[in-house]
């Protein structure tokens, strides 16, 4: 699988690589990615052929988009795919300890949801200058669920739901934007697929970033979701990949799954997908990061990295020979769902 072939996502030529790289971890998601460290790896990606970097405004609290601006912008625009997001707002800090969160030694700033139309325009008009770029390639509401779906009770997609006010205030302001050709595409990055199942129905996007939805682990999304992309043309880009690490470390005590410690059935179902791949000589991150490509839908595939060594082992990952073999045993196993497709060669 080449990590660096292109793939189309909407109406104005945008073309993102296969694998792509995410941003999260530039933004010093659990601890600090030193500033040479975060130039290095940008820079890695872009020797190993990766064009497409994911970035938001929460990551960080602008420090994300600030490092990728700055070391983006030695290479030509127009080469690469730019993706950040909208949702989030940054406003000056008014407590003197730094807020609860993810991401450590973060700037003077804390964030709050705000999907009106003022807050969605001036946030974009933030993040270009942030990113030193004239235009954004992906343009996606970001959690308009507030991330609900990450706690450990998760249930409801609707328990937390900006839905209505999204598609009232924000959609209507990233429709325009993409029609001014200052964004080429747009859509929602979410960690659930139920609501993106929705705006699919509602609204006409380009794509999606589902993140760690549709992963070696769970597949759901290929019951509903995937197949309404399909029939609308939606591309889908993977996020997470690993499912917050399970899926790189392998079931070892303390692994996560999910951004919590993994409980014991997660951990017994990876043991057994280890075990196909011991038998067929294939890396668990190698399969991780190349299952989603058995649906069409899906465009791109965007691993974090905190550094070169990373991006490196990632793009070995992506481009590892698994045989079909390997994912008919899966399939014999169950250890996919009958709906889900598998990246077979066609060699």
């Amino acid at each position: 699988m080449k990590r660096d072939k292109r793939q189309k996502i909407g109406r104005y030529g945008l073309e993102v690589t296969k694998m792509g790289m995410g941003g999260a971890a530039l933004g010093n998601l659990y601890e600090v990615v030193e500033e040479d460290g975060a130039a290095e790896t940008i820079a890695g990606a872009y020797a190993a052929g990766i064009r497409y970097f994911d970035t938001a405004p929460l990551y960080g609290y602008g420090r994300s988009e600030n490092r990728l601006g700055a070391a983006l912008s030695r290479y030509n625009r127009n080469e690469l795919a730019i993706s950040t997001k909208v949702g989030y707002s940054l406003v000056p800090r008014t407590e003197e300890e730094p807020p609860e969160s993810p991401f450590v030694d973060v700037p003077p700033l804390d964030k709050t949801f705000d999907f009106s139309r003022d807050a969605v325009l001036r946030s974009f008009e933030e993040s270009l200058k942030r990113l030193q770029t004239e235009y954004i390639d992906i343009l996606f509401i970001h959690d308009p669920d507030e991330g609900i779906s990450i706690q450990p009770d998760f249930h409801d997609p609707y328990t937390v739901s900006h839905f209505s006010r999204a598609m009232d205030q924000v959609y209507p302001a990233i429709d325009e934007l993409r029609t001014q050709k200052v964004v080429k595409a747009i859509g929602a990055a979410m960690n659930q697929w139920q609501m993106l199942y929705d705006f699919a129905a509602e609204g006409d996007f380009d794509c999606f970033l589902l993140a760690g939805r549709y992963t070696l682990l769970e597949q759901e999304p290929a019951l509903k979701f995937l197949p309404r992309c399909e029939e609308k043309g939606i591309r889908v880009i993977i996020g997470g990949p690993y499912n917050s690490g399970i899926l790189a470390t392998g079931a070892v005590e303390g692994a996560y799954y999910n951004y919590l410690p993994a409980t014991p059935d997660v951990l017994d179902r990876t043991r057994r997908i280890q075990e196909v791949c011991a038998r067929h000589d294939v890396s668990l991150q190698a399969a991780a990061l190349q299952f989603p490509f058995g649906h069409p839908s899906i465009a791109s595939v965007i691993p974090g990295a905190r550094s070169a060594a990373e991006i490196g082992a990632n793009v070995a990952f992506f481009e590892e020979k698994i045989p079909n073999d390997f994912w008919a045993e899966f399939r014999d196993l169950s250890l996919v769902g009958a709906q889900a497709r598998l990246p077979l060669s066609e060699n």
